[in-house]
């Protein structure tokens, strides 16, 4: 089979229409089109059938997509060989990263990778929600992501996922509020409290709606901002309460009061996501091993 025709095919399994694969590649649709017909015709079977206006995939071209993947890394697995015949790695890796792990991780590691001749990161900062992240892994190398702990993991055959970090989430109080003079803080003394979330769908807010199904509280959610500065500095005035990740949030002690829960675990899980291969380009392993020499710094003590 064809490797450009593949490699067609899993651009239209990514990005889900015609029309979106041939922007992706600088062709028109009727090329694209061409090209999924003719491998067909090598496959011998139908890979896609139409669905609505547009086209789908059968499961025969889902089952080849898998495949292609194989055949693709493998690809780039051979051209990675080349690279270790260079002294460094290089290259440019392409990373999408969430706002808030942006904040925390990007200014060490654009120095880390500065720090190695040869090799580029294009950084992109994506507002993603859990279901959104595979569909970006076709226009980027590297997938920074987050989730509830209790949240199912990514899984599929086509992705591989990398463990950053667990990041504690907080309760942000304004200054002078009454509880923060408890060392911890229990659900049900914020019940009456104003919430200011993220939006639904965002692993923060997931992690509040099922702390308040674990522990009966309703929280009653007045604003909902993704932008979490602007959510401490809405806190900060006395506009409300706010879970927030631990070691992203601006608490100095004066602008802030940051205070766990007590009784209960709240957190969210920091992670790469790529294609199942991906991390055998020696430019891909150096900027996930920066990574997590990153996490692991940025992580306080609890």
């Amino acid at each position: 089979m064809d490797v450009d025709r593949l490699r067609i095919l899993r651009e239209f399994a990514d990005r889900g229409s015609v029309t979106a694969t041939a922007r992706a590649l600088h062709r028109t649709p009727s090329a694209v089109s061409q090209q999924l017909r003719a491998l067909e015709a090598e496959a011998g079977l139908p890979l896609t059938e139409p669905a609505g206006r547009g086209l789908r995939l059968t499961d025969a071209g889902r089952a080849l997509v898998a495949r292609a993947d194989e055949v693709l890394a493998a690809l780039e697995r051979a051209e990675s060989e080349l690279d270790t015949y260079r002294s460094s790695p290089r290259g440019r890796v392409r990373v999408a990263v969430f706002p808030s792990a942006a904040l925390m991780l990007l200014p060490g590691l654009l120095h880390r990778i500065a720090a190695r001749e040869h090799l580029d990161v294009e950084v992109t900062d994506v507002d993603m929600q859990p279901f959104q992240v595979p569909g970006l892994l076709a226009d980027f190398d590297v997938v920074v992501t987050h989730r509830d702990e209790y949240a199912e993991p990514f899984e599929s055959e086509r992705l591989e996922v990398v463990h950053l970090l667990r990041e504690p989430l907080d309760v942000a109080l304004p200054p002078g509020h009454p509880l923060g003079a408890r060392q911890r803080v229990d659900l049900s003394e914020l019940a009456g409290e104003p919430w200011i979330g993220v939006g639904v769908g965002f692993p923060v807010d997931d992690v509040l709606r099922s702390l308040s199904v674990r522990t009966g509280v309703r929280t009653r959610v007045v604003h909902r901002i993704n932008d979490f500065r602007i959510i401490e500095a809405l806190v900060a005035a006395g506009h409300g309460v706010s879970l927030l990740p631990r070691y992203t949030m601006d608490s100095t002690g004066e602008r802030l009061m940051r205070r766990p829960l007590a009784g209960i675990r709240a957190a969210r899980h920091i992670e790469v996501v790529l294609r199942t291969g991906a991390s055998g380009r020696p430019a891909v392993a150096a900027v996930l091993d920066e990574l997590r020499a990153e996490a692991q710094a940025s992580a306080r003590d609890e």
